[in-house]
């Protein structure tokens, strides 16, 4: 079952997981998905660009279509996603509430004999979701909370719409949903490097 309130429609600006803009379309809200800059890196002591990928997610609180897109984002990333050697998972940390935590503990198989790509997490609000490949129909990704309704899903264009300035892909977030648009985002992330890495 879908949820029929006004939802947050997030433009995927590149289609890439590994580092592209969420811009939801009558300005609400603003997502960024990005590597760290080199002062960040060095500052971290995070691996060189040959070992292990480490992605931020910010809240940047402005269109990336800005004058100043090339700029990083003023302020700190809401989540940091460090995978493993291999595109193995690995840390996922929520810098606000100081939270780290291994990524497999965090967003777990469903269950024992489940695929990689049907995992579940709890989410800040107590409440757990799970996410879906290829679940519900024109949706990539689907999350569903415990009853099964759909909270958000991920959508890739279709080959004969065309798309300007944009992938064509998008994230949408059901309004009642949306203070977990970084933990929607993150787990999503996740999702699509498990899916790139053929885990």
């Amino acid at each position: 079952m879908i949820n029929r309130v006004l939802p947050y429609y997030l433009e995927d600006r590149s289609g890439h997981y590994t580092g592209t803009d969420f811009d939801e379309i009558y300005d609400r809200l603003f997502l960024r998905v990005a590597r760290p800059t080199p002062a960040q890196a060095l500052a971290a002591h995070y691996p060189g660009p040959d070992a292990a990928l480490t992605l931020m997610i910010y809240d940047t609180g402005r269109r990336s279509a800005s004058p100043r897109l090339s700029r990083p984002p003023p302020r700190e990333p809401a989540a940091i996603l460090e995978f493993g050697a291999n595109g193995a998972l690995g840390t996922i940390s929520f810098v606000e509430a100081r939270v780290s935590m291994p990524m497999a503990q965090y967003l777990r198989k469903t269950s024992m004999f489940a695929g990689s790509l049907s995992r579940k997490f709890t989410a800040a609000n107590g409440e757990e979701y799970r996410w879906i490949h290829h679940a519900v129909k024109d949706h990539e990704w689907s999350c569903v909370d415990s009853r099964d309704y759909v909270v958000a899903h991920y959508s890739v264009k279709s080959s004969e719409k065309v798309a300007y300035n944009t992938s064509g892909n998008v994230l949408t977030i059901y309004e009642p949903f949306t203070h977990l648009a970084i933990e929607i985002l993150a787990t999503l992330t996740i999702m699509r490097h498990l899916a790139a890495e053929k885990y």
